[in-house]
């Protein structure tokens, strides 16, 4: 009497921002079907291949040197100049010449009481508690002896537009928010530091992560 279904999706398909629509679609779907009906879904205004030919019309031709695309990348170009190829870190093992790719997780659970804590630093500093964490990161990187160039890749949902708020596609796209954790600043001054980071990287976040690289083409 038990089943499992399981889903393989490939990461050029699908992103995390997919997980709810499509687990919604499959429980519509399985509920009509064992009431002996079809799924009610509700056409969707857009298909990824709309989006996909939007973006492509919205960013323009690189051709064109004063393209949304164009302006972006300068952007970046500008941000990541001269950044730093590694973090130096005291690690209990040396750095491999060759790295093996095989990574870890540690879990993390904040209680309730440090998370309001960091709500209301968030909103004594109008930043996000994404911002205030980033903050938090850099400083402590920085008391690591990472020096105060503080790069940390973040990923980006990219569902930008109501219209896809509803569809099964890959959106993520990956920014480079550095830090200036320069001079001692206090812990405020840190926080609007990267909260302005944060924004303006925002603002310039529609070049594709890998096309970036491309560009700029750092020491791997």
């Amino acid at each position: 009497e038990e089943h499992v279904l399981l889903l393989v999706l490939h990461q050029i398909a699908t992103d995390g921002g997919s997980m709810g629509p499509l687990g919604r679609d499959l429980a519509m779907a399985y509920a009509a079907r064992c009431a002996g009906t079809v799924p009610a879904w509700t056409p969707l205004p857009v298909q990824y291949a709309d989006y996909a030919q939007w973006q492509r019309q919205v960013l323009g031709d690189e051709g064109d040197a004063a393209s949304p695309l164009m302006q972006q990348l300068a952007y970046w170009q500008q941000t990541l100049a001269d950044l730093p190829a590694q973090l130096e870190l005291p690690t209990d093992y040396p750095r491999p010449a060759v790295a093996s790719s095989r990574g870890g997780q540690v879990p993390l659970q904040v209680d309730a009481a440090v998370h309001a804590g960091l709500l209301a630093v968030a909103r004594a500093n109008q930043a996000s508690l994404f911002m205030v964490v980033q903050a938090a990161v850099a400083a402590l990187l920085t008391g690591l002896g990472a020096g105060t160039d503080i790069p940390v890749g973040t990923a980006i949902a990219g569902r930008t537009e109501r219209a896809v708020e509803e569809l099964v596609g890959f959106f993520v796209n990956t920014l480079v928010l550095r830090t200036n954790a320069a001079g001692q600043p206090t812990f405020r001054e840190l926080v609007a530091r990267v909260r302005q980071t944060a924004l303006d990287a925002y603002a310039h976040a529609d070049v594709p992560f890998e096309r970036l690289v491309e560009v700029l083409n750092p020491e791997r």
